[in-house]
């Protein structure tokens, strides 16, 4: 039985199929290249059907694979015979060119690279004779070494053949392991150039190296591809010129969509969601940030779990799909819901932790200021600079994840607690709302909000709206509010926000503002205050201690004189209802 023929191949005769599949029977002889009678058949075929023809010729002269492609390129196929991924394929690809052009592309020398084949031969092809050909060879560190064009009835078959020798030689040693080399990713957007700048930061965050980056204007997603069959099918071609392993979508992808992609661009596909994720799984440093960050990944994938046909099926019915049991894509999703009800209810053992901790702060009466902003906006150099703490601090997205918090006092001498909490982001995923809820509960329940903000960013604004719309989904708007522009030393020099406070995190120019302004908000809601209890309303005293924090007491002749943090509502409360003196505030 012959072969199949691959590829293209709508619209093609049977009976050019059968002649094309005859291929397969073609035998090179030892010393042979590529003998001008297989480039004569081939030209004919090419123009015959008006599209480029692609053979795999093994060393030992046999065709393993022939594929149809269109009239501009054919699909380049990973044919590698050897197991050791970084040597020589044992394979040599041989396709035509309709237009005559001998010339290999961009495409072409990148699928060299990539699939690792022994040569990439180009012949070019016009009606129905070979032109000119030109082939490429792998030589160490990846480099290429490629003749000029040649007239098809001078291929110099030894030289060539001899090439192949010596970069197999070459090819593969001394090579890095793939684990030691970042990724290669291209991306991929429809929304703005900033937003697709963005995504390069959060790629670059991940470890990924970004290779290429292109914009597409679209009204709405495609159902089926995101962008479209066309604009994806050039993707393809663009993705493997440009030899990327990955291709990174702005926009959050359906699980059928992920699929198509994959099959259309064939390399891995992931989303702007996915990418968060994943920079989030490689800060999360606590316990409950792990937890959390897991539960996160979990709930974006069990909506993303899609069969891979009948293998992972068995409700299609018929012959071999009948008896007990789940199918694999059912269990699955068990496995799935089992492990995120494990991690819910670890989780709520923890928030039960904070919420003691939390209830102790509130008994103690010391008060919660919280930094918020944009991720990369220099929150936690602010917390460092401010508290003199070592929290981990870099140029990138999302450096720290944990909220981490530092007890401070003001110039008054009221305590209070200043919490750095985890960086906003455009797009910011819904399922990490729900998992960090408890860490970001932090800035709702805050007494103040400090929002910092990038006052050397073009989009400082947009960030800022963007912090602003995520603490309105946290209920987090009925706080006293400072606003900050950091790296002030960097760029703006009057304030792009009314009221706000122009500092360098890095300098330390403007924090001597800043901590006042933190303490002039406490003084609005905690201050201390002295009352004064003669000896006959001694008894008060047992009421007036759990209002607050005692920060001293002393006595006199005449009764006791006791001094407390209070907010401004207790204070109030315990002048009308005890009927206690206030002697100073």
């Amino acid at each position: 039985m012959k072969q199949k023929v691959n590829g293209n191949l709508s619209g093609v005769r049977d009976a050019v199929i059968e002649a094309l599949a005859s291929l397969y029977d073609y035998r090179l002889e030892p010393g042979d290249f590529l003998p001008r009678e297989l480039m004569q058949l081939l030209a004919r075929f090419t123009a015959v059907m008006n599209r480029e023809i692609a053979l795999y010729i093994t060393r030992d002269g046999e065709v393993v694979d022939v594929s149809v492609g269109t009239d501009r390129d054919v699909e380049l196929r990973d044919f590698r015979l050897r197991r050791n991924a970084n040597r020589l394929s044992c394979v040599r690809c041989v396709h035509t060119h309709p237009n005559g052009d001998g010339r290999l592309s961009d495409v072409d020398i990148s699928a060299l690279r990539s699939f690792r084949y022994d040569a990439m031969v180009a012949v070019g092809c016009l009606k129905g004779e070979p032109t000119y050909v030109q082939a490429a060879f792998l030589a160490e560190k990846q480099n290429v070494l490629m003749d000029d064009p040649v007239r098809w009835y001078r291929v110099p078959e030894e030289d060539w053949l001899r090439q192949i020798d010596e970069s197999d030689a070459l090819v593969g040693r001394d090579e890095p392991r793939e684990s030691d080399v970042p990724e290669r990713a291209v991306l991929m957007g429809i929304e703005s150039e900033e937003s697709l700048q963005e995504l390069a930061r959060l790629a670059d965050t991940a470890g990924a190296q970004v290779v290429g980056m292109f914009l597409q204007k679209r009204d709405r997603p495609d159902t089926a591809l995101f962008i479209g069959k066309g604009r994806a099918e050039e993707l393809a071609r663009e993705c493997q010129a440009l030899e990327a392993d990955l291709c990174i979508f702005d926009e959050e992808l359906s699980g059928i969509q992920m699929r198509n992609l994959e099959d259309v661009l064939h390399l891995k596909v992931i989303d702007r969601t996915t990418l968060i994720l994943d920079i989030f799984a490689q800060r999360a440093t606590s316990a409950e940030g792990k937890l959390q960050v897991e539960l996160a990944q979990l709930q974006y994938q069990s909506t993303r779990l899609i069969g891979e046909g009948l293998v992972l099926s068995r409700l299609a019915g018929g012959i071999g799909t009948r008896g007990p049991g789940e199918s694999r894509l059912e269990m699955n999703r068990r496995r799935i819901r089992d492990r995120m009800t494990d991690l819910r209810r670890r989780l709520e053992a923890l928030e039960k932790q904070r919420e003691l901790r939390r209830k102790n702060r509130e008994r103690n009466e010391i008060p919660v200021v919280a930094l918020v902003g944009y991720t990369n906006a220099g929150k936690s150099t602010l917390l460092n600079r401010l508290t003199g703490a070592n929290v981990y601090v870099q140029d990138q997205l999302f450096a720290t994840l944990d909220a981490v918090s530092r007890r401070l006092e003001t110039r008054e001498h009221t305590p209070y607690l200043l919490v750095d909490t985890v960086g906003f982001i455009r797009k910011l995923p819904h399922t990490l709302v729900s998992a960090f809820r408890s860490t970001l509960d932090e800035a709702a329940l805050a007494d103040v909000l400090v929002i910092v903000s990038d006052g050397a960013s073009e989009e400082m604004q947009a960030q800022h709206d963007t912090v602003e719309q995520v603490l309105q989904e946290l209920g987090a708007t009925g706080q006293p509010r400072i606003e900050v522009l950091n790296k002030c030393d960097l760029g703006r020099t009057t304030p792009a926000l009314p009221g706000a406070v122009l500092v360098s995190a890095k300098t330390g120019e403007g924090l001597d503002l800043l901590q006042q302004r933190i303490a002039d908000e406490l003084q609005r809601t905690f201050a201390p205050v002295t009352f004064f209890l003669p000896f006959s309303q001694y008894g008060l005293m047992s009421q007036l201690r759990p209002l607050g924090r005692v920060l001293s007491e002393n006595h006199t002749d005449e009764g006791t004189e006791l001094t407390m943090v209070l907010s401004q509502a207790d204070r109030d409360r315990a002048v009308s209802r005890l009927g206690v003196r206030v002697v100073s505030r």
